[in-house]
């Protein structure tokens, strides 16, 4: 899996956000799914998430499933493995198709990140929730 999501860049933070309640449900984790990431409390999702890379049915019921890519999962295939990686993905836009916010432009980063260089607006992954 490729997990990210943490503001601390550490691995092990969240938001300040109140922690969320786990949603169980029957979509498995295949290949492409979007889990929420958590600690021990079964309860304690927060800003953390993973991207499934490959099944790993012993997830199913464990973590909350609440999407999947539905392109762009040749994008993800590039994020690179270990723990730490030597050089993690940065995130510059994460939304949910259903915000229907347009991805960056060629060239140019969200605002929200500065004067990094985006990828090519075709160079995303694009999540549906289930």
């Amino acid at each position: 899996m490729a997990q990210t999501g943490d503001p601390t860049g550490t691995g092990s933070g969240g938001s300040d956000l109140p922690d969320m309640a786990a949603e169980f449900n029957e979509l498995p984790h295949l290949r492409g799914v979007v889990s929420a990431a958590r600690a021990t409390d079964v309860n304690s999702a927060n800003s953390q998430f993973f991207i499934m890379l490959a099944p790993r049915f012993s997830l199913d019921g464990e973590y909350t499933a609440f999407g999947r890519v539905v392109s762009g999962m040749q994008y993800v295939d590039t994020i690179e493995r270990g723990e730490p990686p030597a050089n993690p993905a940065r995130i510059l836009q994460a939304s949910m198709g259903t915000d229907k916010l347009p991805p960056p432009a060629p060239g140019q980063a969200p605002a929200s990140v500065g004067p990094a260089k985006a990828p090519q607006a075709a160079d995303r992954a694009v999540v549906k929730p289930q």
